[in-house]
């Protein structure tokens, strides 16, 4: 059975949500009210409607309530204006709870019945407190939300180690897996600090060219294994995945450049290597 629906972002990098078009007609761009676990929210239509087929949802599907009005406009406006004061209210009020805890976000429903706070730890928190006084604040439902680092990285930004604006404020929507062994096949260092992000965790970039690498390796030898060449068997020190060169050191300080496909080596160790769990290196969330 196939449905028309909507993608639906809340936020310029979030992920699209699908929604019920409901009868409306619906372009791209259009600004819509729907409801979601968090209440009332107004959203944007990613692209024009759609259909898809029912294998393709993973929750029933939410009618799209109306497109927004110009009052649901002004009032999301009015929201996101009186953001910047919530926040600073909200971290005195947690100062005053001594909570170890950090502030990412704040931000009102669309009807404004509930307050979504958002915030990162590094434990549980103890809350109880803090919600009743910021409920006596603002007079409104509290909902507090903890999130992740890389949650956390994306609402404050930063630089990366490129000399760039991080990717997941600019263009990354969704966060992928990252792990030590996409950074081992990439022959980069394995020290934390050089391929840590601003978040504490892996650099989501190195993800970007796992696929690659993983091709590029089943054609040239381990590192510091022994390979055969025409001037005899020597050991791999040096590869270069993209020149598909290899460095080649014979002993006593005599070392040659070599293609790969100039030198023998056992394709299955190589093989073994890309299948294998390394019981050193341990998957992470990058």
């Amino acid at each position: 059975m196939e449905h028309k629906v909507i993608p639906i972002k809340f936020s310029k990098l979030g992920k699209k949500y699908y929604f019920d078009t409901n009868g409306f007609e619906i372009k791209s761009g259009d600004h819509l009210v729907v409801e979601t676990i968090r209440g009332l929210e107004m959203g944007i239509a990613a692209e024009d409607p759609k259909l898809i087929d029912s294998s393709e949802l993973v929750s029933a599907l939410k009618p799209v309530l109306r497109i927004a009005t110009e009052k649901d406009i002004r009032d999301h406006e009015r929201n996101l204006i009186e953001q910047p004061e919530v926040m600073v209210r909200t971290n005195e009020i947690i100062k005053d709870n001594n909570l170890d805890m950090k502030l990412l976000n704040c931000e009102y429903t669309l009807d404004r019945q509930k307050l979504i706070i958002y915030f990162n730890a590094d434990g549980r928190v103890d809350f109880r407190d803090l919600v009743k006084d910021l409920a006596n604040q603002f007079r409104i439902r509290i909902e507090l939300r903890q999130v992740g680092t890389r949650d956390g990285a994306r609402v404050m930004g930063g630089i990366g180690p490129c000399g760039l604006l991080i990717c997941c404020t600019t263009f990354l929507g969704d966060f992928e897996t990252v792990s030590i062994k996409m950074a081992k096949n990439q022959n980069l260092s394995l020290n934390p600090t050089n391929i840590s992000g601003l978040c504490g965790k892996l650099l989501c970039c190195i993800n970007y060219e796992d696929a690659n690498y993983k091709e590029y390796r089943k054609s040239m030898p381990k590192l510091d294994s022994l390979v055969t060449t025409p001037e005899g068997q020597g050991k791999v020190i040096q590869l270069n995945f993209l020149a598909q060169t290899v460095n080649i050191d014979f002993g006593g300080g005599n070392r040659k450049l070599y293609d790969v496909k100039d030198i023998q080596f056992r394709q299955k160790a190589v093989e073994d290597d890309l299948n294998g769990n390394d019981k050193d290196l341990k998957d992470l969330e990058g």
